[in-house]
Parts: structure tokens; C-alpha cells; sequence
């Protein structure tokens, strides 16, 4: 299958009802970039090419035209079986991202593999100290993602919580993982809390996330609220 063929082939799965609804959730995203295809169908898609002719989604030019074009990129790199290449394609591929959906849905397989997490955790802390935002964004998502159960380390907290990017989607996220810390290894997220380290409105979106979160205990949600500034 060739480019023009893939294209051909995401107009055939285009939904345009969903088009409407996806691009409603993407204000940042031109809606003439949205073709509409459902995220199971791409995905699928995405797992047939990594395996038939990975190298023709991956040699596409960058910045691409469509929405899902970038999201069958990024489900195409978390089929890749070598580690060194899904780096190498991440960090072509990163900075063109200008979306939370897109950014939020690269999720590497291989980065399960705890062969590889002291490897993931040094090329995530470079990430989360990208200026562009959405590069940041992903830093910080691998830490919450990978690194928040057994490879959970205190000093991530620091990291995450210096992180200094005005960005909206990069404030976000910074929420999440705190929320999600809370949730995981609270007793060392609320003395970060609990010291205001965070930025005001970075500090109660935590909060907020946590307390909205079903893995906080009542009686933590409880003492979350005390510390809302």
C-alpha cells in the first residue's frame, strides 16, 4: 500500500457524524484536517500496515495534512519492536504534534518492557524538559504512565512539578500526574502538595482531579479539600 492508497483508504472508513463530534473536543484542530475516522478502525488499520509496510506511514512527510494521518503514525510507532527506533521515530514525529488527542494516544508497547524503563526514564525526563509544549506533554505522561508503580521514584515529583511551561495542555498534565501520584503513591505526593510547591491553579486541579478521581480514598479526599488555596 502506497500513500495515496492510505489516504484513499481513511476516506473510505470516514464517518463524517463523528467528524462533527471529534473535531467539537479539538478546538486547536482545524476541522478541515479531520477526516473522522473511529479510533478502534485506525487502530486496526495502523496494526496491519506496522506489519505489511511500516516504512511507508513512517516515511510520510511531516507535518501531515490529515488528523488521522498523525495518529495512524503514532499507532504505527507502538507496534515497532526496537527500541531505538521508536525513539528515533518519537522524536521526529513530536514536535510536528500540535494536539493533546494525538499526543495522549502515543503509547509505544514496548515501552511496557521493564528491560528498558532506566533507558524510558532518562529519554522521558528529556522530553518533560522540551519547551514545545505537546513534546513536554508526552514527558510527562510517559512518567505517569511507566513510572508511578514499581518504577516509581520521589525525585519524579520534583521534575514534573519544576516543570515552568504556560501551556494549557502542559498545566493539564501536570494535574494528571499529580492526581494520578495521589491516587498511587500518596504518601509522598501530599507532602508535595502539602509544601504549595505547585503553581495556584496547577496546586487545586490536582486536587480537583484527585478528589474527582474513584482510586482516592474518601478519607483523603477529605484532607485534599482542607488544602485548597
Amino acid at each position: 500500500m502506497n500513500i495515496s492508497e492510505i489516504e484513499r483508504k481513511l476516506f473510505e472508513m470516514q464517518d463524517v457524524r463523528y467528524r462533527d463530534f471529534s473535531s467539537s473536543l479539538m478546538p486547536d484542530v482545524n476541522k478541515d484536517r479531520v477526516i473522522g475516522v473511529r479510533t478502534p478502525e485506525l487502530r486496526l488499520l495502523a496494526k496491519n500496515l506496522a506489519r505489511e509496510c511500516p516504512d511507508v506511514v513512517l516515511g510520510m512527510s511531516l507535518p501531515e495534512k490529515y488528523f488521522e494521518e498523525d495518529n495512524l503514525r503514532g499507532f504505527v510507532i507502538a507496534e515497532l519492536k526496537d527500541y531505538d527506533r521508536v525513539v528515533a521515530e518519537l522524536d521526529k514525529f513530536l514536535p510536528f504534534v500540535d494536539n493533546w488527542a494525538t499526543c495522549d494516544m502515543l503509547r509505544p508497547k514496548l515501552f511496557r518492557n521493564r528491560r528498558y524503563s532506566e533507558r524510558l526514564e532518562s529519554d522521558a525526563c528529556r522530553w518533560l524538559s522540551d519547551s514545545r509544549p505537546f513534546v513536554c506533554r508526552f514527558g510527562i505522561g510517559m512518567l505517569m504512565t511507566h513510572f508511578l508503580d514499581d518504577g516509581f521514584c520521589e525525585s519524579h515529583l520534583h521534575l514534573v512539578g519544576s516543570v515552568d511551561n504556560p501551556h494549557y495542555y502542559v498545566r493539564m498534565m501536570v494535574a494528571w500526574y499529580f492526581a494520578t501520584a495521589l491516587a498511587k503513591q500518596y504518601a509522598y505526593a501530599i507532602r508535595y502538595i502539602e509544601a504549595n510547591k505547585l503553581p495556584v491553579w496547577t496546586h487545586n486541579k490536582s486536587i480537583q482531579k484527585a478528589v474527582e478521581s474513584r482510586r482516592v480514598s474518601l478519607e483523603h479526599k477529605a484532607y485534599l479539600r482542607t488544602l485548597r488555596r
